[in-house]
């Protein structure tokens, strides 16, 4: 039976309303960025500049420690998304296809695990850290962060490979592959959706990441990018230019990330979700 086309309409003014809520504070965050000064501090706000300029982006790029955070951040980043992929596609694997004595436990010490709270745990994190003489080192901070995106990871991955049907991997070890090489020849090639699903939440989670650098790493060199966003003030208050143009840039390597993962990655969420 055809819906009528008010019965269409909805649904569709609906999306449209809720996209531009999103979409509004990154519009307003990126032409921030492209305003002049008198434009920003106005009374009146500047809805389109009329002229834009990228002075304030020179400002942010110019900031003291800029390359060398740029660095700190997609290191920690990216060695503490990695290190998770390694470990959570040896613990998945073992969930989806072994079964052993504990297993369940295993299961929902993971949940709880991915349900808890990690801010509970920051004094007990100075406190080692203090005490293993790490502070203002980034090894710390990438243990962390993989610990952090650990849970979901291995959730995610074991739900995928539970979907894969077990006789594939049989039919492999008939034709004389070893476990492993039936592992890496035939489940893992159907694991890219899981897998860009889970590093792009990874790389969110550990990018984003603001309180437990600026506890661990007071030096200004150790540090990552999310406290360069909150370093732009002069002596007449926040300078909200340089601020705005911080966070583009800031923005710009996970949005050009999703774009770049945004269909595998959705399938692959999905699919976590629903199967196992």
């Amino acid at each position: 039976m055809k819906r009528s086309p008010l019965a269409r309409l909805w649904p569709n003014a609906t999306a449209l309303v809720l996209f531009a809520g999103f979409a509004f504070p990154v519009y307003w965050m990126f032409c921030t960025a492209l305003k002049p000064t008198s434009d920003i501090v106005s009374e009146d706000p500047v809805w389109f500049p009329a002229a834009a300029t990228f002075e304030h982006f020179g400002t942010a790029v110019g900031a003291e420690h800029f390359w060398t955070l740029v660095g700190n951040s997609l290191t920690v980043t990216v060695s503490a998304v990695a290190l998770s992929l390694v470990i959570a596609l040896l613990a998945s694997f073992a969930l989806a296809r072994l079964r052993f004595r504990g297993r369940r436990g295993f299961l929902v010490t993971f949940m709880i695990a991915q349900m808890a709270p990690w801010e509970v745990m920051v004094i007990a994190i100075y406190l080692l850290v203090r005490d293993g003489d790490m502070l203002n080192s980034l090894l710390p901070l990438t243990l962390f962060y993989m610990v952090m995106v650990l849970p979901f990871t291995v959730l995610t991955l074991r739900s995928y490979i539970a979907a894969v049907p077990r006789e594939l991997e049989e039919s492999a070890m008939v034709d004389g592959c070893t476990r492993t090489q039936a592992f890496t020849k035939v489940i893992f090639p159907l694991l890219a959706p899981g897998l860009m699903a889970t590093s792009l939440f990874g790389f969110i989670t550990a990018w984003n990441e603001f309180p437990l650098v600026l506890i661990l790493n007071k030096d200004a060199g150790a540090q990552t990018l999310p406290l360069w966003l909150s370093s732009f003030q002069t002596n007449f208050g926040d300078d909200w230019g340089a601020t705005m143009a911080a966070a583009s840039l800031f923005a710009v390597p996970i949005l050009l990330l999703f774009l770049f993962l945004q269909r595998k990655a959705v399938g692959g969420l999905t699919s976590g979700a629903v199967k196992g």
